[in-house]
């Protein structure tokens, strides 16, 4: 082999190992490039999986189930007749009436009064539940206080307050706390309902606004309970 040959094949050497090295180069970025993008969507995936569960499992959609359920069970068996809606004026309960001039319109209240039967009603009315007087053996109170909304439990009568209102009374109940960190939107109530010729119509609605204390997310509570009970008819 001539000294040309021997340059030439020496050139051609370099050449090959820095071509081997650029696609080793290569290989070695497009590798870290598609680990890096599948570390990406695994990360993607993960946080919106904790999100989901957060959401499904979360204190502010625990509260809003809890919170939905009883206010709708309550109401469903509770006496159309007998409801009554309150405004509270410093832990006074005052009967929420629609404007006289007024009578068919929509009614806002800081509470609402639930009454109904909580005995079953047997052959002999060993209750004597068929009454026309015997309108309900228990009532429910929901009431915001402060930014806890919660329920009061206790025998009818006597009932959340004296006919006409007054003092919410305390003897004999069972007060549970469905929620807290309520609020209501500005210039609002939490329950509202219809009145024609200045009676309710026995759908009562709730309105209130959930807040997570850790990160400020917030869950709105919208729902409707309707009273298919009337007694007496």
């Amino acid at each position: 082999m001539d000294e040309r040959s021997f340059v030439i094949d020496h050139r051609s050497s370099i050449r090959t190992r820095g071509v081997a090295l650029a696609e080793l180069v290569i290989s070695t970025t497009m590798s870290l490039v598609l680990v890096l993008a599948v570390a990406l969507l695994l990360d993607g995936g993960n946080r919106a999986w904790l999100r989901t569960y957060e959401s499904a499992h979360g204190s502010r959609n625990r509260d809003a189930r809890a919170l939905m359920a009883a206010f709708g069970n309550l109401g469903r068996k509770s006496n159309r007749g007998s409801y009554v809606l309150y405004h509270i004026d410093h832990g006074t309960l005052v009967p929420a009436l629609p404007d006289p001039r007024h009578p068919d319109s929509v009614v806002f209240a800081d509470a609402v009064e639930f009454r109904y039967w909580d005995v079953p009603l047997d052959l002999s009315d060993s209750h004597t539940l068929m009454k026309a007087d015997k309108k309900a053996t228990a009532y429910a109170l929901f009431y915001l206080d402060g930014s806890h909304l919660k329920v009061d439990y206790g025998p009818y009568p006597p009932g959340a307050a004296p006919p006409g209102g007054g003092n919410r009374n305390t003897t004999g109940v069972t007060t549970v706390v469905l929620a807290s960190h309520v609020s209501v939107d500005p210039d609002s109530a939490p329950f509202s309902h219809n009145t024609v010729g200045g009676i309710g119509q026995g759908s009562v609605r709730l309105n209130v606004v959930l807040t997570d204390p850790e990160n400020q997310q917030t869950t709105r509570v919208m729902t409707a309970t309707l009273m298919r009970n009337i007694w007496p008819r």
